[in-house]
């Protein structure tokens, strides 16, 4: 079970237990952190659960979709290390990764 280290929108670092099999976007908002609203669920029709990945990660993603692009283009806090986190599966790969709950918008 990989371990995700979570950061708040005010900086502060939890570290969390991750399922493979589920959604980076699950992850989070099971593990309590209600600044990441993720309003539709994790149907890919928002970007509320909007995060920036560990650059030191980020080629251990899939590749981003046409329809996750177009959602991000909507933030004014997109960076090159953004992605919606109910597009990020858990895998083992992802141990240790640092994730950023961005700003809302």
């Amino acid at each position: 079970m990989p371990q995700i280290i979570v950061i708040n929108q005010s900086g502060d670092e939890s570290t969390v237990e991750a399922l493979e099999g589920r959604t980076l976007m699950e992850t989070i908002r099971d593990s309590g952190f209600d600044e990441l609203l993720a309003l539709c669920g994790g149907c890919c029709s928002c970007a509320t659960c909007h995060v920036h990945i560990d650059p030191a990660y980020a080629d251990k993603l899939p590749a981003m979709s046409e329809d996750e692009n177009d959602l991000l283009d909507s933030s004014d806090h997109r960076n090159e290390y953004s992605r919606l986190s109910c597009q990020v599966p858990i895998t083992a790969a992802l141990e240790g990764c640092k994730v950023t709950i961005a700003q809302e918008d």
